[in-house]
């Protein structure tokens, strides 16, 4: 098989030849053809060594549709499924005891600890794996499984907003916006200064406004979330928030926040993060995309131009989503 290594951090993806069967699933695991993998801003993250004690060499990919070819019980031999960023919980301790699988001590992530999804084949946990919903092409189904399922618990933890800002309008974001609006709610979206071609999207999805990150909002918001990894964005969401209003930070990784007054968080605002996904917010957000069909903005690529996607995406040359397609 075909598959792009990375082979140190900060380190060009390496194409590599890795002759078959290999592969092979272990009990418990299925053999996967990979259709698509979506390529999500942690990769860059794992890749630029932000986020430390990676696998290596290492498979990126957290965002993979596939169709079984061997192994498991729940699927059947061409069955195809989804694979996201939580690859395996210990089901022990603490938290896996008290449905909070996302923070359990030894998780282990999907193109991250586990290889991934940048390649021709993959093997994953049968239990981590995820029927798709009907009516998604392989290449639009795949970012359901880390923007859809990452924008889903992200506004699940923003309470019941009226009002919702969303600050980086990328993969999540032009999710998340769409579920909102299914559910009745004003969305206001913020972009980098001067990204017209993400304002332009966020509009035609049916946001009630959008522009700079460095603007305020026409109204006051009932809860902001950040896909933007920029930590100074969260004064400037805290200052667009209302009285009691919620800011949930939904990167895996973010700059440094700055210091910021008191005043910002004063009168009941509240700042928190979100952390990976439990099973449970796949199946009910999948069941959910299945309901409300959602418009999966999505660029396809050739497997082996995985450095040039990383490298639009780190740029913030890519409007909507772009996967990976061996």
């Amino acid at each position: 098989m075909r598959a792009m290594i990375l082979a140190g951090p900060r380190r060009p993806l390496e194409l590599h030849e890795i002759p078959e069967p290999q592969p092979q699933p272990q009990p418990g695991q299925v053999r996967l053809r990979v259709r698509a993998c979506g390529v999500c801003r942690t990769d860059l993250h794992v890749a630029g060594g932000e986020l430390p004690d990676a696998k290596l060499p290492l498979v990126l990919g957290h965002e993979i549709v596939g169709v079984v070819e061997e192994g498991g019980g729940r699927f059947g031999e061409g069955t195809r499924v989804g694979v996201p960023w939580l690859g395996w919980t210990c089901g022990e301790c603490e938290y896996c005891r008290s449905a909070r699988e996302n923070l359990c001590n030894r998780a282990r992530f999907t193109g991250y600890q586990i290889d991934g999804g940048y390649a021709e084949l993959t093997v994953a946990d049968e239990r981590y794996c995820f029927a798709l919903p009907e009516g998604y092409p392989d290449a639009q189904a795949a970012p359901l499984l880390c923007a859809g399922l990452i924008g889903y618990r992200s506004l699940r933890m923003a309470g019941d907003p009226r009002r919702l800002g969303l600050y980086g309008f990328g993969a999540a974001a032009h999710l998340v916006a769409q579920v909102a609006r299914a559910e009745g709610r004003e969305v206001y979206a913020f972009t980098s200064p001067g990204d017209v071609d993400a304002q332009r999207l966020a509009l035609d999805l049916g946001a009630a406004w959008a522009g700079s990150s460095l603007e305020l909002p026409p109204v006051q918001l009932d809860a902001a979330i950040l896909f933007a990894p920029v930590g100074a964005l969260i004064p400037q969401a805290l200052r667009a928030v209302r009285k009691a209003g919620i800011v949930v930070c939904g990167g895996i990784h973010m700059s440094d926040i700055p210091s910021f007054p008191y005043r910002l968080l004063w009168e009941e605002r509240v700042l928190r993060s979100v952390a990976n996904l439990t099973r449970r917010d796949a199946e009910e957000f999948l069941a959910l995309a299945a309901r409300v069909r959602l418009d999966v903005r999505v660029t396809p690529h050739p497997l082996s131009e995985a450095n040039e996607v990383l490298s639009a995406l780190r740029a913030g040359a890519i409007v909507g989503a772009a996967t990976l397609v061996p």
